[in-house]
Parts: structure tokens; sequence; C-alpha cells
């Protein structure tokens, strides 16, 4: 069998509608490449049996045969969902998530379990209780978080699409430290139900692909309202592909962000990249114009206050009592609580419930979580106003290339401070998309475009016109 590692989607489909390979024989391929190769990687928790995969296939639909990775914290009915943590380590969901089900319903197929921070809480998926994820480009280094096991395997074609969800960056930063496309729809748009939650005013589930065209195709599978999700907007299905010609809306205004292409830390290679973007954006006809907006200086304190604050109320249920890691060692509720969620849990979570009780304690309410939530308000209300100025807004995904493992042990704060360009779009409930734009010390490095609510059809036409003018998308880690 020809090498189909890095076929995208619509290559795949080809074949399989010309009967060049069957949906089994592409199940077996991508199952082979993770038996090779992700003993260096750790990209998977799981891979399923072959038979159970495609058994569960529909052969119909826009993703038929097409094999993908799901993140630990999406529902999958009867396979395990334990987001990485060993309190949810033999839990087995009892449904699909809506996401999966819409998936299914057009024949995709699932391979398994993709590894992720525990409960998604970490930028570098060092925090998962089973495994680290190495980056393909340099497996010394991480490749982002928390769905970075769902965005190392799609870097190093052991398949080509993957679902991460995000909650303050954790799709679009793997995918740009790994090299790779990822997706964060308009809060509401793609549904959360079936999602074990982190913050729910934050979370969202998004996609990695190697391009494009494959990322809004998968995403033109899962959006859409839910009456399942009480957050869902009534939105119609639509599909995100139509608008991908190659070519840039007419007259298209980018505002770059001034105060995060210039923010403290960010290191020179990528600033030059980011500069050569946005000089082809320009090329391509867009008119580039610099804008400031000073609440995005104040994401990085807003973020760590809401989702450790959503963190300590959502992680609540998981005592030991209904389902999960129950302790051996308790002679009375108070002890099973705690021994359960103690050695259930690990450190980085447990940080974190700590922190999130904190700011909502009596005493702290108004001074961290109340506070926060008006600088939301504020954020959300300067974030309309630049967009009756520009259509969309150019930033960086990261401030510097893929990170060493442990970088950060001694250095909490820094390692929090990776969502400092990502965090806004979650805050604000936009739209975003990272998307390659070249390389730091051998290492890739992206961007990201953020538009106004609703905006998915612009944004994936933007991107896709730049991702057609440039080479980074053929791009692809060497010894895969």
């Amino acid at each position: 069998m020809e090498n189909l590692s890095f076929a995208s989607i619509t290559e795949l489909k080809a074949k399989l509608e010309k009967k060049e390979i069957s949906a089994a024989e592409l199940v077996d391929f991508f199952i082979k490449r993770f038996a090779d190769h992700d003993k260096k990687l750790g990209s998977a928790l799981e891979i399923f049996k072959a038979d159970s995969i495609t058994k569960q296939g529909k052969q119909r639909g826009v993703l038929n045969g097409i094999p993908g990775l799901i993140k630990d914290n999406i529902c999958q009915k009867d396979r395990i969902a334990s987001c990485a943590s060993k309190i949810l380590e033999n839990y087995k969901a009892t449904y699909d998530a809506t996401i999966i089900s819409r998936l299914r319903d057009e024949g995709a197929l699932f391979l398994g379990r993709a590894n992720m921070d525990e409960f998604a809480m970490g930028s570098s998926t060092e925090t998962s209780a089973y495994q680290k994820t190495s980056n393909p480009w340099d497996t010394g280094r991480v490749p982002g978080g928390s769905s970075g096991g769902s965005a190392a395997a799609v870097a190093a074609g052991l398949v080509p699409w993957a679902l991460g969800t995000e909650t303050g960056g954790s799709v679009r930063q793997p995918a740009a430290l790994c090299g790779i496309v990822g997706s964060k729809p308009t809060y509401g748009l793609i549904s959360r139900s079936g999602l074990v939650a982190y913050g729910s005013s934050l979370d969202q589930v998004g996609v990695l692909t190697r391009n494009v065209y494959d990322n809004a195709l998968v995403f033109s599978v899962m959006a859409g309202a839910d009456p399942k999700d009480s957050s869902s907007l009534p939105e119609p299905k639509k599909d995100y592909t139509k608008s991908l010609k190659g070519i840039l809306k007419e007259g298209l205004r980018i505002g770059v962000v001034e105060n995060a292409i210039h923010a403290e830390g960010m290191e020179n290679e990528v600033v030059k990249l980011l500069e050569e973007a946005i000089a082809q954006l320009k090329k391509l006809g867009a008119k580039i114009e610099y804008v400031k907006v000073p609440t995005f200086d104040y994401s990085a304190a807003v973020y760590f206050i809401l989702s450790r604050a959503e963190a300590a109320s959502n992680l609540a249920r998981f005592d030991g009592v209904r389902y999960g890691h129950r302790s051996k060692k308790s002679d009375t509720l108070h002890d099973l609580y705690f021994n359960s969620r103690y050695e259930g849990f690990g450190k980085e979570v447990r940080r974190r419930i700590f922190i999130g009780n904190y700011v909502l304690s009596a005493g702290h309410h108004s001074e961290f979580y109340g506070n926060a939530q008006k600088v939301r308000t504020l954020m959300c209300r300067e974030l309309k106003n630049v967009f009756g100025k520009v259509d969309l807004l150019l930033m960086p995904t990261q401030a510097a290339p893929a990170f060493k493992f442990g970088a950060f042990d001694q250095n909490r704060l820094q390692m929090d401070l990776q969502d400092y360009f990502t965090a806004p779009a979650n805050i604000t409930g936009a739209p975003a998309i990272s998307i390659p734009c070249g390389f730091a010390n051998k290492l890739p490095i992206g961007f990201q475009l953020v538009g106004p609510h609703l905006s998915e059809e612009l944004i994936f036409q933007t991107a896709h016109a730049y991702e057609q003018s440039t080479p980074w998308h053929t791009m692809h880690p060497g010894g895969f």
C-alpha cells in the first residue's frame, strides 16, 4: 500500500470513492502507524481494535471511512473517558457526545483516545496521569496542551484529523507548536453536550488538521444548534468549505494587534515570521491596519481567575460516591471525599481547585471573581468596537517555539502565561484559528486570526488563502 501518512482528507476520500482502498484497509494502515511510531510520541492513551472501529461506522456522508482521534474528555459510548486522570481511570461513557453522533452520522471512524493534560488543565500535556506526549518535530520538547495528543498525532501523520478542546487556547496553542491548523468556534456554535466540563463559560470543542480545508470540513459536520446544550446558539448547519477558493474577500481589513505583536517576551524570530505573514496577506490584497486592544493585556489574569473558579465548581462532582475512583482508606464520609479526590486528582488539578475555591470564597469573591467578570465585560465591549473598524484581528499564537520538557517546573507563572495570546478569544467567545507561518530554530511557528462572533466563514476563507500561497502546510516532521 502506498504511503498515505500525510494525505489530506480530500485525497483519502478520493481513494475510498474510487475503491483504490477500503475503509477497513485505511483503519489498519493508521493503526499500524500508531503501533510503529507512537511509542516515541505518546499521543494516544488507547487505540481501539480494528473491528470495533469499523463496526460503529456508518457507510455514508462526507467523512465516510475517514479515521480520526478523539481527545479523552469527549464521550464515546462504551469507551473510557478518563480525561487523562486517575479519578476517571475506569469510567466508561454511557452515551455519545453530540459531536460524536454527528461525525458518526457522516461516516467518520474513531481510532482511539488522545492523551491530554489532566482534565484539560495544562499547556504542555505534561500533567496527564498516564504519559507525556512529545512534539514530533523534536521529541525532547512538548507538543503544547491541553490537546497535545491530538496535535502530535495529526502533525506526525498518525491520523488525518483529531478533536481537541479549548478553555484558554488548548487547540490553537498545540496546533502552533506542532505546525498544523487548529480552530476554535464562536462560543455555542459547536455543542458541548458530552464534553466533560472544565470551565463552562470558556470550553469549546475545536478541530486539528494539517490544512484549512480539512479543518473546515470536519468543523462543518459538528457545528449547529443542539437542544441538548443550553448554551448552544440557534444556528443552522452550514458548509464552511464553500468559500475556500484561495482568494481573500474583496476589501478585507485585517487589524494587527500591536500590543500583542510587541508584547514582552516575544522572540525576535517569531516577530519576523509574523511580519512576513502580514506582508503576504497584504500581497494577497488585505488592507492592513495596526490596532491596540488594551484590555487584552489583562486576559491572562482574567482567564486565570475565571477558569479556576469554574474548575472548582465543575470538579466538585468527582467525590468518590457516584462514579470514578473511590478511596479504600476511608472510614467516614469526610475521609471518603478527601481521600478519593486527593488520590484521584494530580497536583495541577488540585492546585487549580484550591485557587478556584479561594477566589469564590465569601471574603474574596468580589475582589477576584467579581472583578474578573467586569473586565471580561470590558473586553467584549472593546472587541466589538474594534470589529467596527476591521474585519479580523491578527495576533501571535505563541511568543516562542515549543519548549523542553520540565522547562517551567519551577516557574508556574510562566507556564500559566502560555495562554497569554489565545485566552482573549475564549474569554470573549470569539472564533479563531491558528495556522503555520514558518520555522524558528527548526521548530514550527503559528499565528492566529480572530473574528467577530459567527465569522467562521471569513476566518476559514482568509486562512485558506494565506495557506495556499505559502508552503508551510506541506512540510512534515522527519522520522514519521
